[in-house]
């Protein structure tokens, strides 16, 4: 029986979904959504396994220009993503019409086989839906356009089929156990920005970065301690809050979601440092996992 493997690699602009269709069709929470833009950081690859399969989905950050180093780094992630694409999977968002000439003419260029998602049709019209796949079609000739509603799960399966129908033969990438190529340590940094992203508003998300100092694995409980970083000294106290309030806050419910994903208990210490600058310091960029 021939066996299909391949990297399906997600494009697209900020806040259009690539994580919740990912989290979705894998049936597994591996990427971090939240409705701020510029939730995704890195490039993360989530693994669909079946008897004659391998899909290795690749959710990259959200198309931007660059306004520091972190930044420049996310787009490093997304410029990789056009290396070893065996399918690209570009998610848009219904109402959407400014999509990146650049991006595309690249996409384009590589003769790699392209499915073009429309997201969010729930909160659409049929005749905006009709529009959006004119209008997609028109930009990407030739291409698959899918109407999907990653939230409600609806078309997923198409996509599904579609990326099977493109995707070549091959023996698997990796083991057929594995969910992601990530590790511990980067899931868990994930789930507690992804808490602080929820929680707290306007610069304070995007100013931290969050780096696990300890990490002990026991047969009932894992053991975790990590250091929440902020850029200046006035974003530490609202990060604890009153009492450590807001930091028991982001702990107790990043301990709850950890708790659900390992299957066992875990303690979980977070202290906050102030580390000046960090999205435009290199050793720190390359200390938190980012490709400089």
């Amino acid at each position: 029986m021939s066996h299909k493997a391949g990297f399906v690699n997600i494009i697209g602009r900020p806040n259009v979904g690539k994580s919740s269709m990912m989290n979705a069709i894998l049936g597994e929470k591996l990427s971090i959504i939240t409705p701020k833009a510029q939730t995704t950081r890195h490039r993360i690859l989530g693994l669909l396994n079946s008897d004659d399969y391998q899909i290795v989905f690749s959710d990259t950050p959200g198309i931007l220009s660059p306004s520091y180093k972190l930044q420049e780094s996310m787009m490093r992630a997304v410029e990789g993503s056009f290396e070893d694409a065996d399918v690209f999977l570009y998610v848009s968002e219904s109402g959407e019409r400014n999509p990146d000439e650049a991006i595309i003419r690249k996409m384009l260029g590589t003769g790699v086989p392209i499915i073009v998602v429309v997201n969010k049709i729930d909160a659409s019209s049929q005749e905006q839906v009709a529009g959006d796949m004119i209008f997609w079609q028109q930009q990407f000739p030739g291409a698959e356009v899918i109407p999907i509603s990653a939230m409600h799960k609806f078309n997923l399966e198409k996509v599904l089929d579609a990326i099977l129908s493109k995707l070549p033969e091959s023996p698997a990438y990796y083991d057929k156990d594995d969910l992601t190529d990530r590790h511990m340590r980067f899931i868990v940094t994930e789930v507690i920005r992804e808490k602080i992203l929820l929680l707290y508003n306007k610069e304070i998300p995007y100013s931290t970065e969050v780096y696990i100092e300890e990490y002990t694995e026991e047969p009932k409980i894992d053991r975790i301690r990590a250091i929440i970083y902020v850029e200046r000294d006035s974003q530490k106290p609202i990060i604890i809050g009153k009492g450590g309030k807001m930091l028991k806050k982001v702990g107790s419910e990043a301990r709850l979601d950890l708790e659900t994903f390992l299957g066992k208990k875990v303690f979980l210490e977070l202290n906050v440092k102030v580390n000046p600058d960090w999205r435009n310091n290199e050793r720190m960029l390359k200390q938190f996992g980012y490709e400089i």
